[in-house]
């Protein structure tokens, strides 16, 4: 329907199709003019405007060759729905679903000996090109492009069904991140080639140190094949590091985690403290809970009331926070709001009610970027009272995820009067998969397994997938998408990977359906700033060796690889959200902007990200610039929550709401940032559904307490008030969460 009215416009309103005026139409291009607007770039300074998505990191200009005369158009660049907050293939390519309108496209036999016009899409090295579709003026679908850069033609063609480019160009337009281009550092940030001068190679494993002096930092570990010049290389941290133990050989040794199943009205004794931990060749003083890494794992029945007694045996205060509980609001763990910091040395009884299915976990809630990331994180697994809740499987396995940032001897040091890292975050470079550097599981052919996957990294997004071990190009195998953070979805569906922010949780199921080996991969694409490249980045996390080579009919009754390929719908969950389906098309209740705010940092960082203005990619996968990265702390950056409404930033924000008030909040990621990236947006104690992503209907919900906004995407979601109290909305990269990126909102009334 939309299509027939649109083919039957005049060229000259086709600016006001819904769709196109809303992302792509009346916003300045990489050359200055909209194929549909005369506004000038300066209008905007490359940013989005304050009403639609950032255009310019999802819109290609479609401009005409001299053959085209006055036809053009613009592309807008779609997320394909995925159970995930960015939609990525296995080797962590984003996928973009492409939507063009077109107009002034002439009649193809004025041209030559053609009938129709045809869209195509090639990388920059114009191999391979893949066709798109035939297209017309007006609305055209053009199906899903995976290329990191690339380029659209629409050529005119003897067939619309010509399956290879051979007529003349008409119109040509470039990605977005096409227009990320090498670093010239020498000529634009002038202040790289200044600084203390290093003579010899640095190598990722610190071979060699530099050491500043005045607050004894050494530099950190670079990242291997992307040399940092020595005035980059000369940035120090601007607070001091932090004194903690080092020396391991007098603490206990950790163990792996238990698992402690609890009944209604159980308790457990929950102590933290340093422990021994053998990484690789490192001897380790890290934190453990129980002196387990991770902490126990808690099994409990939904509905299940407990009690935790907690001892600090840190030398730092703390607290800990039940993450995605709906829980008490007084035992919610946030020094400050719900409980005052548990001192060294003092304890804290815990109470936690336990009211949905699911996988969660538990982490300190002060400077958590240090106690995190040297160990304190657990999972808790709450078992449905429902029969047949999840699918007949042969496994069910909980794994934690986490990376840590090691030199030759330990930690690189943390920052003492502020975290440091403060700009992207804390990129770890050794990998933990529970607790080990290489996670190992043992099943027969033909099994499924269900995996409750949590991140409890800093940072890092992980892109998951299980490939077969002896090949790099074997196919991913499909993976069942169940759940996520605080319930199950509408309705299964399958992917290729799985996408995990820090803090996100996803329940996945695995067929491994013959003998053999299968390595749990991460998979991502990060970016080589100096050279201007997308930077392609594997790590085995660990290893599925998959015995016998049973056919999966003779093993189906053991396995449940029967239901494998069936996808059910989950009506409880369906009939839950159905009660907030007349909320779907509200304009939103509230807004927040996720901004940044730097001041004083050192020149040669300043410089260097300013040539980031033209593209920045969605997720910042990996830390490849980690020296600049580095030396940035609170005295520098200031991440921002932004009440649009009122100009109020962080604590300063003032929401109050009643218990049963349903809002719906659009959240914008502002492209214009110094330096723009994902954010893991995370809220206590309540749920919400992700309804849209840059004006594109979630059609698959599920109830969600974080959810992952990619840079310069504009995110709508409804929250859901029913617990009363006092609830932290905050990022949950640990180092954005310290510069300050985190308000506190009120719900008042009681319970029913």
């Amino acid at each position: 329907m939309i299509t027939a009215l649109v083919a039957g416009l005049p060229q000259d309103t086709l600016a006001q199709v819904p769709g196109v005026s809303e992302v792509c139409a009346d916003r300045p291009s990489a050359t200055g003019i909209s194929p549909f607007a005369a506004a000038p770039q300066s209008a905007v300074a490359g940013a989005a405007s304050s009403d639609r998505p950032a255009s310019d990191l999802n819109c290609i200009d479609l401009f005409s060759t001299n053959r085209g005369a006055e036809a053009t158009g613009v592309i807008e660049l779609r997320r394909p729905w995925s159970p995930y907050g960015v939609t990525v293939t296995a080797d962590g390519r984003h996928r973009h679903a492409l939507t063009a309108w077109i107009r002034g496209l002439p009649n193809p036999l004025a041209l030559g000996p053609y009938t129709a016009f045809v869209a195509w899409a090639t990388p920059l090295a114009l191999d391979p090109v893949v066709r798109l579709g035939e297209v017309t003026n007006g609305l055209n679908q053009l199906g899903e492009v995976a290329f990191n850069k690339y380029l659209v033609w629409i050529t005119a063609e003897e067939s619309g069904d010509v399956t290879e480019r051979s007529g003349p160009l008409i119109l040509r337009g470039r990605s977005p991140s096409s227009r990320m281009g090498a670093h010239d550092l020498m000529a634009l940030a002038p202040s790289a080639e200044e600084g203390v001068k290093h003579t010899g190679p640095l190598s990722p494993n610190m071979d060699e140190q530099m050491v500043n002096p005045g607050n004894s930092w050494v530099l950190p570990p670079t990242y291997a094949g992307i040399p940092m010049l020595p005035g980059v290389m000369s940035v120090r941290p601007s607070v001091s590091p932090m004194a903690l133990k080092t020396d391991a050989s007098a603490l206990p040794e950790a163990i792996p985690s238990e698992v402690i199943r609890l009944p209604h009205g159980g308790t457990l004794d929950l102590e933290a403290g340093f422990v021994r931990k053998t990484v690789g060749n490192r001897e380790l003083a890290m934190l453990a809970f129980n002196q387990q890494i991770p902490g126990p794992l808690l099994e409990v029945t939904e509905a299940t009331r407990i009690f935790v007694n907690f001892r600090n045996e840190t030398p730092m205060p703390t607290a800990i926070h039940w993450h995605g509980l709906r829980l008490d609001n007084r035992y919610d763990g946030v020094p400050g709001v719900t409980q005052d910091p548990v001192l060294p040395g003092e304890t804290f009884q815990y109470q936690l009610y336990f009211p949905d299915p699911g996988i969660y976990w538990y982490h300190p809630h002060h400077r958590e970027d240090v106690q995190q990331e040297l160990g304190l994180a657990g999972n808790m697994v709450v078992e449905s009272a429902e029969s047949g809740y999840y699918n007949t499987v042969a496994h069910e396995e909980v794994v934690m995820l986490d990376d840590l940032l090691l030199g030759p001897e330990g930690f690189v040091p943390f920052g003492d009067e502020s975290a440091n890292y403060m700009l992207m975050g804390r990129f770890g470079n050794v990998f933990l998969t529970n607790g080990e550097p290489e996670y190992g599981l043992e099943v027969t052919a033909g099994d499924v397994v269900r995996f409750h996957f949590t991140n409890a990294s800093n940072t890092r997004t992980f892109n998951l997938s299980f490939r077969p071990t002896d090949t790099d190009t074997g196919t991913p195998l499909p993976i069942k998408v169940v759940g996520s953070d605080v319930s199950r979805f509408e309705r299964e569906s399958l992917a290729e990977s799985i996408v995990l922010a820090p803090a996100e949780r996803y329940t996945v199921e695995v067929l491994f359906p013959e003998g053999g080996t299968w390595s749990l991969a991460n998979r991502v694409q990060g970016i080589n700033h100096r050279q201007g490249l997308f930077l392609e980045e594997e790590t085995i996390l660990g290893r599925v060796t998959v015995s016998g080579a049973t056919p999966l009919s003779t093993n189906e009754s053991v396995s449940g690889a029967h239901a494998f390929e069936m996808l059910r719908t989950h009506e409880d969950v369906v009939t839950d959200i159905d009660k907030y389906r007349h909320l779907f098309d509200a304009p939103p209740d509230l807004e927040l902007v996720m901004s940044l705010k730097v001041d004083d940092l050192p020149m040669v960082v300043e410089q260097s990200m300013n040539l980031d203005w033209v593209y920045f990619n969605p997720v910042e996968w990996t830390g490849t610039m980690p020296v600049m990265n580095w030396a940035t702390s609170g005295n520098e950056v200031s991440w921002i929550l932004r009440d649009s409404a009122t100009g109020a930033e962080n604590n300063d924000i003032d929401w109050r709401f009643q218990v049963g008030d349903v809002v719906r909040v659009r959240v914008k990621n502002d492209r214009s940032a110094f330096h723009a990236m994902q954010h893991p947006l995370h809220i206590h104690g309540q749920r919400f559904l992700v309804l849209e992503q840059n004006g594109v209907r979630n059609e698959n919900m599920v109830w969600k307490d974080t959810v992952l906004l990619p840079a310069g995407s504009t995110t709508d979601i409804l929250l859901e008030l029913t617990n009363p109290g006092s609830w932290m909305v905050h990022c949950h990269i640990a180092e954005h969460l310290e510069s300050g990126m985190k308000f506190v909102f009120d719900v008042e009334g009681t319970l029913e």
